[in-house]
């Protein structure tokens, strides 16, 4: 039980903690924290809450994922991935149903790292990773348009062709203070890195500009203005439960917890890579798990592994889960001490926040470089971006992993081949004497239910005068349920007709479910060989008297 759920702090606690590395985590602990404040905030509001839940996302979940987490420096909050996913339940379902929602992503989530599919969910493809993120990204900017040009909209329509519609036909409302306001914010946000490496861009884009538009009173819509005050603190709430209801949310759960699991294991390989480092990917998902149950009893929303704030840390010098720890504190300081300045904020300001943000979750180099590679992965990348941006998240994930699957089944299929072998095979340049009434096939590849039916096709079609064959093996990785049905049939047709079969060179995890299922009884255990130099005297005792095959030379085993 100690290896699936093992946090890293105890581990760091336990081999002793220098007061050198502390001096180091409290410092990029309080860096970490001043650039998780406006993502928090924007975050949140961007997903259609206040702006508070946002920093009681961060503070909570933050603290929980680095105190139970299975990562050295990972740092766990609301992250850009989810604001599409959240403004759709907050819109459908009103805010009880997205409480509900994430508490039952974290029943999920600890399900998930309990049955050790850490290590499983690194085989969602990439091409479809980058489908929905990139998705993701251009729904975000999209949804920001309206705050930045400072539009004079009440209802945004929530498709994404018709909100785009919407905006064109209120472009006469503009303004030009608030788009101002946005594009200074996006450079602030982007050339700050180069003078500063220490204090986010972003952070000093809503310092400044938030004390000029409270000092010269500018015309723009602020936080206040939509949401009036921001509290300066939070309580335990639980959400109004209507049982009746709970399985409306199974989906959206389900779909929160995959993209969350997927994006913190994503984080904690990343810092891995910058730390030489190894995570621990199930006691991350229970971590995770634990942060989405109890995040929302305090009013928050989803949380997850952050890749832009972990890489911050890192490059701060945090190296253990103190840093994070340190990170959700500083917030709760602010929160408590600065949050009511937090209503001044202009949303323009944190629209041009956002669409940096989504411009670096686009990940435009790599979606441009699958589009060069194969067709297979390209579909996948196709059909989940598109589905991302006109349909939503839910059904993207579903349909991409399930269309990835069948497209991998295909080539495997495709890869999979049964030949039969004749006396003046290559195969056979090595043996002699082998007789015209045994036939020989060749299987390569996985004996699965996608190339099951080619092989009992061509199996079925013998020769007359075949009274052995001989099936080879050695190239058959596997053999699934469908396989082994699909074999029986085959074999009944063949000992009807009075041929005997031998296998050969078949694997130990081949035989051990030929054995489970029946099948090795039922082809003659005698008739299973581990290679072909055994199976062939054995086929030739067998026969009939009837007339040999050409004489060859022998020579040195082939296997």
């Amino acid at each position: 039980m100690s290896r699936l759920f093992y946090p890293k702090l105890w581990s760091v606690l336990r081999a002793g903690y220098e007061g050198r590395q502390l001096r180091k985590d409290v410092f990029s602990g309080i860096i970490v924290g001043i650039v998780a404040l406006p993502l928090a905030i924007a975050f949140a509001v961007a997903s259609g809450v206040s702006p508070e839940k946002g920093l009681i996302t961060a503070v909570v979940a933050g603290f929980i994922i680095s105190a139970l987490g299975g990562s050295r420096v990972q740092i766990g909050g609301p992250t850009g991935a989810f604001i599409v996913i959240v403004l759709g339940i907050v819109t459908e379902y009103g805010l009880d149903g997205l409480l509900i929602s994430t508490i039952m992503a974290g029943i999920f989530l600890i399900g998930f790292g309990l049955m050790r599919l850490g290590s499983v969910l690194k085989y969602i493809p990439h091409p479809l990773v980058v489908g929905f993120t990139s998705g993701i990204a251009l729904v975000i900017f999209s949804t920001q348009i309206k705050d930045a040009l400072g539009l004079q909209l009440d209802i945004i329509p929530g498709a994404f062709i018709d909100k785009w519609g919407a905006y064109i036909g209120n472009i006469g409302t503009i303004n030009y203070i608030a788009v101002g306001i946005t594009l200074i914010t996006i450079l602030i946000t982007l050339l700050a890195r180069h003078i500063t490496g220490k204090i986010p861009g972003s952070f000093i884009a809503i310092v400044l500009i938030t004390a000029v538009v409270a000092i010269f009173d500018l015309p723009v819509t602020t936080i206040e203005t939509v949401f009036g005050e921001i509290p300066g603190n939070f309580s335990f709430q639980l959400p109004q439960v209507n049982w009746d209801n709970l399985a409306l949310y199974v989906q959206p759960a389900f779909t929160i917890a995959l993209l969350g699991a997927i994006e913190s294991l994503l984080s904690a390989v990343v810092a891995d890579g910058m730390i030489g480092g190894n995570h621990r990917s199930n006691t991350e998902l229970i971590a995770q798990g634990v942060a989405n149950v109890v995040t929302p009893l305090f009013g928050g929303i989803p949380a997850t592994g952050a890749i832009a704030r972990t890489a911050t840390n890192v490059r701060n010098g945090g190296r253990t889960p103190v840093a994070g720890i340190i990170h959700a504190l500083t917030l709760l300081l602010i929160m408590l001490f600065f949050g009511r300045w937090a209503k001044l904020i202009p949303m323009s300001c944190l629209a041009g926040i956002l669409i940096v943000v989504a411009y670096n979750m686009s990940e435009w180099r790599s979606f441009i470089s699958i589009l060069k590679g194969s067709r297979y992965d390209v579909i996948i990348l196709l059909t989940t971006f598109v589905l991302t941006v006109l349909v939503d998240l839910t059904v993207a994930i579903q349909i991409g992993v399930v269309l990835a699957a069948f497209l991998f089944m295909q080539r495997m299929s495709k890869g999979s081949s049964i030949i039969p072998v004749d006396s003046e095979s290559d195969m056979l340049d090595n043996y002699s004497d082998i007789p015209p009434c045994i036939e020989i096939y060749e299987i390569s590849g996985p004996f699965f239910f996608a190339a099951a039916k080619k092989y009992q096709e061509v199996l079925k079609n013998f020769q007359v005068h075949t009274q052995v064959m001989i099936i080879r093996m050695r190239h058959v990785p596997f053999i699934d349920a469908t396989g082994i049905h699909n074999f029986r049939e085959t074999l009944h047709e063949l000992k009807h007709h009075r041929k005997t079969v031998i296998l050969s060179g078949v694997r130990p995890e081949v035989q051990a479910e030929l054995e489970k299922s029946g099948l090795a009884d039922y082809i003659g255990r005698e008739n299973i060989y581990a290679s072909f130099d055994d199976a062939l005297p054995a086929a030739k005792s067998l026969l009939d008297p009837c007339a040999a095959g050409p004489v060859r030379e022998d020579s040195s085993s082939l296997r």
